[in-house]
């Protein structure tokens, strides 16, 4: 009698034991065992930590074997400083992840100069403090000088010479969006140094010009250099513009003098790409702002990786990878994210002001798949088959593209 009960007991704890066990082959720890791991008593960095409460402790739900990592703060990019401003860059160096798209972060004084140069990749940007003046010719030419301010872009085609300077009265702070991952703001062919590079006569017989009247030629790169700030927008046009006439090409964006392309409750975002600002053939944007508690949606990006930048607030991001893997990370302002191509995510505001992000794509186009769009088209019953939910649940999600979510 004895190992009858003896049998049945061991077969009622092995029934309760099995779904512990399943959930521990997942990842999944007893919330008894996770209070008990929940401790640090070694050295840290308490600030860091702070920053990134996801890594400290992440969510259940995160995987144990890890996606690539897809952050990297400006912070911890090393500064070039010049009389005339700085410049730092994060690229695949820094964030081996994102092999697309590489971002150089620059400031500029009054009358700081970016030095005439040109690219072998092509050049995004916005402006992200302050106004600037630049300066370009297209293809046949012709003069390109416009001024712009604070969340207007810029896009310059590989190979097309451009300058950029700063205007009164505190210069311009921007970010530089390059559409090669291995880019590197050291690569660019500048005037300097090209000039440094050549022979006295081959420059005298080029210009028409003495040698005597080119001996004082930079010897080495300005790259930034300090100069007076620029006169009148509308002298320097007509005196660059010459015989050929200004170009019929605007390598310029007045981003907030377009309404948003999608508003909702949680917020807005603003799509810029080669559907509104023609010359950018090559990236595109979705300047995206989430409200307290609101979520920029679970979707996915079919036809290109994204490079992110956080202009402020506080936000987090999942990202499900291939392989049965998540990773859960936390960003704030001056952070740069990655997402391969195709990955879900989502990005939640996880602080008490608007989060405000950029997501930047190696396309000439914006593409975006919604989670709850695909699943509210899709046969209802195959859809609860899969998620074991009822039908008055599935018919609870949203069925067209919310984009940003308000808190619920």
């Amino acid at each position: 009698m004895n190992s009858i009960n003896d049998g049945v007991t061991r077969r009622k704890m092995m029934l309760h034991m099995a779904p512990a066990a399943a959930l521990a082959a997942a990842g999944f720890v007893p919330a008894m065992a996770a209070d008990r791991s929940r401790s640090d008593p070694g050295p840290k960095n308490p600030d860091l930590d702070a920053q990134n409460p996801d890594s400290t402790w992440p969510p259940a739900t995160d995987s144990k074997s890890l996606v690539q990592n897809f952050k990297y703060p400006f912070s911890f990019a090393n500064k070039r400083t010049y009389e005339g401003g700085w410049s730092r860059e994060v690229t695949v160096r820094e964030l081996p992840v994102s092999k697309s798209l590489a971002g150089v972060n620059m400031r500029l004084t009054a009358g700081g100069v970016r030095e005439l140069h040109w690219h072998t990749a092509a050049e995004w940007a916005i402006i992200l403090y302050g106004s600037a003046r630049i300066t370009a010719i297209d293809r046949d030419g012709k003069s390109f000088v416009a001024d712009v301010k604070q969340n207007d872009l810029w896009y310059f085609p590989s190979g097309i010479p451009h300058s950029i300077q700063g205007l009164d009265p505190d210069g311009t702070e921007f970010m530089l969006v390059f559409d090669e991952g291995d880019f590197s703001e050291s690569d660019t062919l500048l005037l300097s140094d090209a000039m440094s590079h050549l022979p006295p006569e081959v420059l005298s017989k080029n210009f028409g010009v003495s040698e005597d009247a080119l001996k004082n030629l930079p010897r080495q790169e300005l790259f930034i250099f300090q100069a007076p700030v620029p006169g009148p927008l509308e002298a320097d046009q007509k005196a660059a513009a010459g015989a050929l006439g200004p170009s019929p090409r605007d390598f310029a964006f007045r981003t907030m003098e377009m309404p948003p392309t999608k508003l909702t409750k949680g917020g807005e975002v603003r799509i810029v790409d080669s559907s509104t600002f023609k010359v950018s053939t090559t990236v595109a944007m979705a300047m995206v702002t989430v409200h307290p508690g609101g979520l920029r949606e679970l979707h996915w990006h079919p036809n290109a990786d994204e490079w992110q930048y956080y202009l402020a607030g506080k936000g987090r991001m999942t990202v499900v990878s291939t392989g049965n893997k998540g990773r859960t990370m936390d960003f704030q302002a001056g952070d740069v994210g990655y997402v391969e191509k195709s990955l879900l995510h989502y990005i939640e505001n996880t602080g008490d002001t608007d989060l405000v992000f950029l997501e930047m794509f190696k396309s000439s186009y914006f593409q975006d798949l919604s989670l709850s769009e695909w699943l509210t088209h899709t046969p209802p019953e195959l859809v609860m088959a899969h998620l074991n939910v009822d039908k008055a649940t599935l018919d609870a999600i949203p069925k067209t593209k919310a984009v940003v979510l308000p808190l619920s």
